[in-house]
């Protein structure tokens, strides 16, 4: 009976179903001509120009079986207030990565105005970064909290995605706490505004250490 329909319709001159064409077709493939190609911007001028775009100064820290790790990061930012969630940016050739995926865990110590020198020695690749630097477990997952710093976000990694040559590595957060405000599990204090980000009062004991085009500096309210 089939059979019979289908030479019924095609006789008809009504498409059937294994006359249809596909209906997604693979799209024509061509080579990218020379002048088709985005112009190549040049490293150091990428560098340079988003340089002017100033940030603050974090040490991301984690525990595994070999000790206490970190690493100087300026590419943190919060993400998601609900879940809460922040993120920041490694390097793939980072040595202190593997570490930090190899531990699930993480702690976000951001830094005072006062501890340029601290950003610095956790910026040297292969050193001893923990050499004299005195620390404490955070509550949630034990990765160390430094001294000094004036707010502390104590996460498990929750995803990892890829970005050019770094990796974008998203938090989620467990506690979390200010060296004047004591500590408090994710969500449990603060207001967002519309970008998501935690509003709060002015961090005490001179503010935050910010970085812009190669220097460290501070803030100074107006």
């Amino acid at each position: 009976m089939a059979a019979t329909a289908v030479r019924y319709l095609r006789s008809a001159g009504a498409p059937t179903a294994m006359d249809a064409p596909p209906r997604h077709r693979r799209p024509a493939l061509r080579t990218v001509r020379d002048d088709e190609r985005a112009p190549a911007v040049d490293g150091a001028e990428f560098r340079r120009v988003l340089g002017h775009f100033a940030s603050g100064v974090t040490i991301v820290t984690a525990l595994d079986e070999d000790g206490p790790t970190g690493f100087a990061c300026q590419s943190f930012a919060s993400l998601s207030l609900d879940p809460p969630l922040v993120v920041f940016m490694v390097a793939r050739t980072s040595t202190t990565w593997p570490r930090i995926a190899q531990a699930g865990r993480f702690c976000v110590n951001v830094l005072g105005a006062e501890q340029d020198e601290l950003c610095r020695a956790f910026a040297v690749s292969g050193a001893d970064k923990f050499a004299g630097v005195t620390w404490d477990p955070a509550p949630a997952t034990g990765s160390p909290r430094l001294p000094d710093a004036p707010a502390w976000v104590d996460c498990v990694i929750s995803a990892v995605h890829t970005g050019g040559d770094h990796l974008i590595v998203v938090g989620r957060v467990e506690a979390l706490g200010t060296a004047t405000g004591g500590a408090g599990t994710a969500g449990g204090s603060g207001t967002a505004g519309e970008s998501g980000t935690a509003e709060g009062p002015a961090t005490a004991g001179g503010g935050p250490l910010l970085f812009h085009q190669g220097r460290f500096g501070r803030f100074s309210p107006r």
